[in-house]
């Protein structure tokens, strides 16, 4: 990005935020207020590349930056930092997390580059920790999607050693907590709390097989959202041709239709 582009930017933002002549939504909203907003559009810039439509993900990484901008600018006027020190940042860590391009380190190849990386991350949270020693799984974001976050925290706490080395133990652990579960919801004195607790401990457990076998769970989870919106929606479609409405057509004719659209991907 060119320096005219961003400086406009950053002026157009300095405008929204004027206590006078600024845009009425934009000068209430505090750093807290902007975070699901953030979220939103960090999906959105993964929907567009996963679509492929790469003229909707410049629009999208746009409204992510603005988002960034936003942050910057609401964190200048409390006196806390400014876009340039967000960016200085960045570069700053980018050169000393990347010895082997901007300095004379040698790794030699992308797996020790990952190993290194993850080291020079463990002592910037020493840095920070001071005299206190961080533990394995700190600073790991509490706002990461469930999945995702579930997929950090096993990753860091394999790295000192607690993980099963090869998946076939994961597989009984992921019928374990199913069969956990199955009991928990069977009980006759059924505690949601106890239901949710064995429900959480299936997901955990699915997400660590995704991660033995290589699969993104997240990743997985949002294809496979797709794939049921394409399902159902043909089925709708089907039905509204047929002038079935489809809360007369019953789980039957639905379920037949769901097979069809399946043979049909």
């Amino acid at each position: 990005m060119n320096d005219h582009a961003m400086n406009r930017l950053l002026d157009i933002m300095a405008r929204l935020r004027d206590p006078r002549d600024g845009c009425p939504w934009d000068r209430e909203q505090t750093l807290l207020s902007i975070v699901p907003h953030t979220l939103e559009e960090a999906y959105e810039v993964a929907d567009a590349i996963e679509r492929g439509d790469h003229a909707d993900l410049v629009d999208e990484l746009g409204d992510l930056l603005f988002q960034i901008v936003f942050y910057a600018r609401i964190a200048e006027e409390q006196g806390l930092f400014a876009f340039a020190d967000v960016a200085a940042a960045i570069a700053d860590k980018l050169e000393r997390r990347h010895p082997h391009v901007f300095a004379d380190a040698r790794v030699a190849d992308a797996a020790a580059q990952s190993a290194a990386w993850e080291a020079h991350k463990q002592r910037e949270r020493e840095a920070r920790a001071g005299n206190g020693a961080p533990g394995t799984l700190a600073g790991i974001g509490r706002a990461l999607p469930a999945l995702t976050r579930a997929v950090k925290l096993q990753r860091r706490a394999a790295r000192v050693g607690f993980d099963w080395a090869h998946i076939e133990p994961v597989w009984c652990k992921v019928e374990e907590e199913l069969a956990e579960l199955r009991a928990a919801a069977a009980d006759p004195a059924r505690d949601p709390r106890r239901v949710e607790d064995e429900m959480g401990d299936v997901l955990f457990a699915c997400v660590n097989l995704a991660r033995h076998a290589g699969v993104d769970p997240e990743g997985a989870l949002r294809r496979t959202n797709t794939k049921f919106e394409q399902r159902f929606g043909y089925i709708e479609a089907r039905l509204r041709d047929a002038g079935v409405r489809i809360e007369d057509a019953g789980a039957e004719q639905m379920e037949l239709l769901w097979e069809e659209a399946k043979r049909r991907e």
